[in-house]
């Protein structure tokens, strides 16, 4: 569709009024699982914010006696060997009940396939389930064949491996992923209360540390789903989870069908419990894997469920019960947790608050105006009609209050709300208004150098905002956070529609960014466009012109829609700038509603290294 240049026009013809917005608990679209070439390979990356665990259950079928079958696990296990880059995995933990008989030629067979793991130096962990040792018997057993197998000797050269209890039967491990320590427990089919002391001890020397809790008894589930404590589980909760904020995931086998719950710890928070085990399905379970992508952008944790052993067949050479077991899809198997990770951990590892930064930080070269709002009389208080607010770079670009016909001194306040992010922790709240114009705003004072610049070699400009919750209900189309006054007409511009401003960073009827200005090199709108802000929400807005083209960016991140036809500095009538007012033919017909924080406007282009969040 094409558009003509005036911004009013903008949505209601395009039809993008009252476009939602989805939730982060919502079920993403998961990558497929499909098989992957041998030899993929790669490592993952500690610091990006997705990542994933790989989960093995109840592998037992598969090593029993002489009526097993190693290949399901040995194509797991080259599965995630050659996907952990593209998946980004960083650990891989089995559930126990490797083998069927705790025989020692069964736990031999097993190991063997695990050497493809050790030959990778793959992080992973084991624990022992009832068929691996004697099931009547704690974790004070004495030596075993699991033992022999599966002991500490076996991940001592691994980097994640942590420690272990004395008898061997327990063991920690960390890794590092989305830039932060993680740290995974693997308690023994029984531990004593010898073991769930060192559990504790564990816990206490790496005390703001998330950790996830593998065992293999812990919950069972009924055929929809939903999983409770077992007796044993109990236990382990009474004594361990309740009173460890730091577990916030439990993961067992043992039990079919699988399933979740979630409790609530003795700190308030949430501990979700989940058994996984496929032993009853055909083929064992064939080596079944669980997914669980972390993704901590999204405050979610994406969990599906799938065999590369079946998928790593030709599909014409898949039988008929193969087609139905490669990947389960149904809502126990595949499904979204929505977890708020900085809040979940922040009693016992809180994210410090950012403190303000000097304004003498902010200052990079090029810095013609910086506005910020830290120095006002305390949160709530009016700003004094003709207050002057100065420009912190030193270029003269000073603002002072104006305020509108029939508005009272509560219409521009101080505020001490602001984005975590922001340099200034403080900001003003406008409670502007249209039909008739209400509020105020701020204007740079007469002869201010910002006044006639015309940005020939580029420019930056910067704000914070956030809009109120009712913003969308209470008739605010179209207002502006920052706008240089005077038509385009007065400018020398005729096309389009010359009675737009010169310039205006504003919020359309759906609460759309929008840039559209007159360039120098243009007798028309130059516009760029932005998604629909939600309310109630902090966000940071850079319009970055390199001189040529110009590019609108919200949090750090490029937006789609942003013009390549060259538009070359700003057009001026060498009249102030307004911040929180928008104008229309050499009218205010609105203030702004809601906070705005610090504004920053530079004569040169910035990367996004060096917009004020960073």
């Amino acid at each position: 569709m094409q558009e003509g240049p005036s911004r009013r026009r903008f949505l209601q013809s395009a039809g993008l009024v009252g476009a939602g917005l989805v939730g982060a608990g919502t079920v993403g679209a998961l990558a497929p699982a499909s098989a992957s070439a041998h030899g993929g390979g790669g490592r993952p990356d500690p610091d990006l914010p997705r990542f994933t665990l790989a989960v093995i259950p109840d592998t037992q079928y598969l090593f029993d006696a002489d009526r097993g079958d190693p290949a399901p696990l040995a194509a797991s296990l080259r599965w995630i060997i050659d996907n952990q880059a593209e998946r980004n995995i960083v650990f891989t933990a089995h559930l126990g009940d490797i083998v069927e008989n705790a025989r020692a030629d069964e736990l031999a067979a097993a190991g063997k396939v695990f050497e493809t793991f050790d030959r990778q130096r793959m992080p992973y962990s084991v624990l022992a389930g009832n068929h691996d040792i004697n099931s009547s018997t704690t974790d004070q057993r004495g030596p075993s064949p699991y033992l022999d197998v599966f002991g500490p000797q076996r991940f001592r050269k691994l980097p994640t491996y942590g420690g272990s209890t004395r008898d061997g039967y327990n063991t920690y491990h960390l890794f590092t992923a989305a830039g932060r320590q993680w740290l995974l427990l693997a308690l023994d089919w029984r531990p004593s209360d010898a073991g769930l002391a060192w559990a504790k001890s564990v816990l206490a020397a790496h005390p703001r540390t998330p950790v996830i809790l593998t065992t293999h008894d812990m919950v069972d589930a009924d055929d929809t789903g939903a999983a409770t404590l077992s007796g044993h589980g109990q236990r382990l909760w009474n004594e361990l989870v309740a009173d460890s904020d730091q577990i916030f995931l439990t993961l067992n086998g043992h039990y079919w069908p699988p399933g979740r719950t979630v409790l609530r710890n003795n700190a308030g928070h949430d501990v979700h419990l989940h058994i996984t085990n496929y032993q009853d399905r055909y083929y064992g379970g064939s080596a079944m894997i669980r997914l669980y992508q972390f993704d901590l952008a999204r405050n979610t944790i994406d969990v599906e469920t799938f065999s590369p052993w079946i998928l790593g067949q030709r599909p014409e050479q898949r039988n008929v019960l193969e087609q139905r077991e490669m990947e389960l899809t149904d809502p126990v198997n595949r499904f979204s947790l929505g977890i708020d990770f900085a809040q979940r951990f922040a009693g016992f590892a809180p994210v410090p608050p950012r403190a303000p930064r000097n304004p003498a930080t902010m200052l990079v070269p090029g810095t013609l105006a910086y506005w910020r709002f830290d120095n006002g009389r305390g949160d709530g208080v009016a700003v004094p009609d003709g207050a002057r607010i100065e420009d912190l770079s030193g270029r003269g670009n000073h603002l002072t209050r104006v305020t509108l016909a029939g508005s009272g001194p509560e219409a521009l306040r101080w505020s001490g709300e602001h984005h975590p992010d922001q340099p200034g922790h403080a900001s003003l709240r406008f409670d502007g208004a249209k039909k008739p114009a209400r509020g105020a705003y701020l204007r740079t004072v007469d002869g201010a150098p910002l006044n006639a610049e015309t940005f020939r070699d580029g420019y930056t400009i910067e704000a914070f905002v956030k809009l109120p919750a009712d913003v969308r209900s209470s008739n605010h189309a179209w207002m502006s956070i920052l706008s240089r006054f005077g038509a385009g007409r007065d400018a020398g511009k005729t096309g389009g529609d010359p009675a737009e401003p010169i310039a205006t960073l504003s919020l359309s009827d759906g609460m759309a960014l929008q840039w559209a200005v007159f360039p120098l090199n243009q007798n028309d709108i130059s516009s760029n466009w932005g998604h629909e802000m939600p309310a109630g929400e902090w966000f940071h807005v850079a319009v970055v012109n390199d001189g040529k083209t110009t590019t609108l960016y919200v949090d750090g991140a490029e937006l789609l829609r942003n013009p390549s036809t060259p538009a070359i500095g700003l057009a001026t009538s060498n009249e102030p700038w307004l911040v929180g007012a928008y104008h229309y033919d050499r009218i205010v017909e609105q203030g702004f509603y809601g906070w705005i924080g610090d504004v920053r406007v530079v004569n040169r282009p910035l990367p996004v290294s060096r917009f004020l969040r960073a």
